[in-house]
This record gives structure tokens, sequence and C-alpha cells, in this order.
């Protein structure tokens, strides 16, 4: 039987807050990478039954695995083999290492780079204001 290797997992829904009141986007600023979170399937969440939420160390929720992805891997995610850690933060939430051998998962350097914006880059390409020119004063 071939294994499942690691694999990195989007976890969204950081910006709703949690039932207790506690924010998912503080507690993802207070996770560091490396750190153990804990993936529980919700079977009957009543959006979708394939629902997989990310818990931090901290037993605070950070957000959910992303739909396609725990709907594909929703029955390993279940598993006692499954260990997971925080990966880093994103835009959209934050990304997690997931491994499905009983092992925990390592990050790379790479993994935990943060997306680099070019300084010179515009913000916005065609941003529909142009002022108007200045003429000298004859």
């Amino acid at each position: 039987m071939t294994s499942i290797p690691e694999m990195s997992f989007a976890v969204v829904g950081a910006a709703h807050p949690n039932a207790d009141g506690s924010n998912r986007q503080f507690e993802i600023l207070l996770c560091h990478a490396g750190e153990p979170v804990t993936l529980v399937p919700e079977p009957r969440n009543p959006h979708d039954r394939h629902a997989v939420a990310v818990y931090s160390c901290r037993d605070v929720q950070l957000g959910y695995i992303s739909a396609d992805r725990a709907r594909q891997f929703g029955t390993q995610f279940g598993g006692d083999l499954v260990r997971a850690v925080f990966q880093r933060r994103a835009a959209f939430g934050a990304w997690v290492r997931v491994g499905f051998d009983g092992k925990e998962p390592h990050l790379t350097s790479a993994m935990l780079a943060e997306p680099v914006a070019q300084a010179d880059a515009p913000i916005d390409e065609d941003p529909g204001f142009y002022p108007d020119e200045i003429w000298p004063d004859d």
C-alpha cells in the first residue's frame, strides 16, 4: 500500500469569528511555524459534511481546510496517523503541513518564506485616476 506524501493545505475562513467570540486572525498571528495543529472532521456541519476544522495548539479554531481539499482527503484527516503543524500565515488565512504516515511533517525554508512583493511594482496597474497637469503661471 502506498502512503500519501506530506502536503500543505490552505486554511480558509479566518475572517469569520468563532462561536465563542475568539478571533481567528488574532490566533493565526500567535502561531509559529512548526506548532502542532489539530484537524477535526465535522461530518455534522450544516454547510458542508466534508468540513475539516483546524485548531491551534491553544485549542482555538483557525478556520477550515479548503472545501475542495477537505472533500478529497476528508477520510484521511480523521485517522490516528495524521500529524499536522502550522506552516505560515497567508492573506486568506494560513497554511498547515500535514503528514499522513504518523510522523511529524517537516518544513523547509522555502515553505516558510512569505511571498515577496516588489517594492517598485505599482499597487494598481491602472488606477483610473490621472491628476490634472500643473500649468506654469505666466
